[in-house]
């Protein structure tokens, strides 16, 4: 009688349950789902979570509820998520590149990995970002900026959101690609930064777009835009230039919202979270709720937004050593 090999006596069940998995995930959910918000309430991260579990439990059939997780640039709630003893899809995650493709560039000792600890589901919201200036700033555009700071280096300041935060790693990037440099000035978020601004203390700021917008369509005295930092132009403000087509070619930053889930779910049942995801921003009240603070509905397959985090995470590495960037 032939003696089974140790292999051979796990291959069974492995194999077995792989084929149970894609059974599973059609009956998932069948009871309540946590998605996790790594901001308190108030802002557009909350509006977000907020839109998606409402229709979310609607097309689901269970309920999910919001759980705000704040505080330390949201890695205790990205590492409770990221290291879930239940990997069973019950618990999401709403997160930002803040907290999945900046994270590795910015902390030594991260308590997670994204790209194994955690799975990309779908992409969810875009917020459309601009570099603003102050009116006083002796330049129209941002060709003129830039040669004004390579004549001077040093002499021009930007303001940011904190060490770190998005609107410092877009202007170190848009820095290094027009080969200038300018005095950061870091604040206690971008609304300290757009005052600032705006009183002609700084003369540069990248920051969401709509804040900037309402003083643009007033033609602020005190405020004017040099473009969008995504790779398309904005849909609130087709008028506005990309940075790309105002003399940056290949420069694109986004800030986006995507729904990520802990790393061991079975991978039918993350599947089915980005159908649902993709099927939610086709409604038009979710639409409607975005559009009303600027921000755009994405939607993709867990693939493309896997693949945009491999492209992501090296990248922002490569700005924050440059710069020398670094959180902790």
């Amino acid at each position: 009688m032939r003696r089974i090999k140790s292999a051979e006596r796990w291959a069974a069940p492995v194999v077995m349950l792989a084929c149970l998995w894609p059974v599973v995930a059609q009956s998932y959910p069948t009871k309540p789902i946590r998605l996790v918000v790594t901001y308190p309430p108030g802002g557009n991260a909350d509006l977000v979570g907020r839109a998606v579990a409402g229709k979310l439990a609607e097309l689901m059939g269970q309920q999910v509820v919001v759980d705000n997780r704040g505080g330390a640039g949201g890695m205790p709630a990205v590492t409770m998520v990221a290291k879930a003893s239940a990997a069973d899809g019950y618990t999401m995650l709403l997160g930002s590149n803040g907290h999945v493709s900046f994270a590795p560039a910015l902390y030594r000792n991260l308590p997670f990995d994204p790209q194994k600890d955690l799975a990309p589901a779908s992409l969810v919201a875009n917020q459309a970002f601009v570099v603003a200036a102050a009116q006083s700033l002796p330049a129209s555009n941002l060709q003129e900026f830039i040669a004004l700071a390579r004549k001077s280096p040093g002499k021009y300041s930007y303001g940011s959101g904190g060490v770190g935060s998005a609107s410092h790693l877009g202007t170190e990037m848009m820095r290094l690609a027009g080969g200038f440099t300018l005095l950061h000035v870091p604040y206690k978020g971008t609304g300290p930064g757009m005052a600032a601004l705006m009183a002609g203390e700084i003369q540069i700021l990248v920051v969401g777009l709509a804040t900037v917008l309402p003083h643009v369509r007033a033609k602020s005295d005190k405020v004017k835009v040099f473009g969008v930092t995504g790779a398309r132009r904005a849909q609130a403000a087709p008028e506005i230039p990309t940075l790309a087509e105002s003399g940056l070619p290949g420069y694109e930053f986004d800030v986006w919202y995507g729904m990520v889930l802990p790393g061991a779910v079975p991978r039918a049942i993350v599947q089915k979270t980005s159908g649902e995801i993709v099927r939610l921003l086709k409604s038009p009240v979710v639409r409607e709720r975005f559009a009303s603070a600027g921000l755009e509905p994405m939607g993709s397959t867990a693939e493309a937004f896997s693949a945009q985090l491999q492209r992501e995470i090296p990248a922002w590495r490569k700005v924050a050593k440059e710069a020398g960037i670094q959180a902790d």
